[in-house]
């Protein structure tokens, strides 16, 4: 039976509206994460069907089909993570987890320029060696935040070191 008390009744809609921001907040991060998904996609789609079939790979090249499944799963992850990040009661380190949160996404973006829409992988190494440094600090600050959101960067950390294997091994392939 809802209550007649008219303070219950707003504490009931103040925490409706928290829910709805924190559920907008959510939203808000899986479309960043997927709106630099897109973009990158972009810079991704200018070279894959050509200048990148011409170079050479190691053996451990997945095949192309992984990339797609595997990133989706790591995007959502990484949103989730920064999510609940954001959730926490603003404090210097939540500020410093979502700048890094902003940052890795900005360096996963430019990635994607450099390797395959500029067709630079050497530049591309610097930029994910970069970024791996990043993930390490970030998965770390993470973890001591909120354990659920460090062990969900945890496989982006790990895809990247070796994505970073693999980008060293085609640039020095190439």
């Amino acid at each position: 039976m809802p209550s007649l008390n008219p303070h219950h009744q707003h504490s009931e809609l103040g925490n409706l509206t928290q829910q709805s921001k924190n559920i907008l907040a959510l939203v808000g991060f899986l479309l960043l994460g997927f709106a630099v998904a897109a973009v990158g996609g972009m810079a991704t789609a200018s070279s894959v069907y050509g200048w990148y079939t011409t170079l050479v790979k190691p053996s451990f090249n997945p095949p192309g089909w992984v990339f797609g499944p595997v990133w989706t799963v790591l995007y959502v992850a990484m949103a989730v993570a920064g999510w609940r990040i954001w959730l926490r009661t603003p404090d210097a380190r939540r500020k410093v987890g979502l700048i890094a949160y902003g940052a890795q996404l900005t360096l996963n973006l430019s990635w994607s320029y450099l390797f395959f829409g500029l067709q630079r992988p050497g530049l591309a190494l610097v930029d994910i060696m970069v970024l791996f440094i990043l993930l390490v600090f970030t998965t770390i600050l993470y973890s001591r935040m909120d354990r659920t959101a460090g062990a969900l960067f945890t496989p982006y950390l790990a895809w990247v070191a070796f994505a970073m294997v693999l980008n060293a091994a085609i640039w020095h392939l190439n």
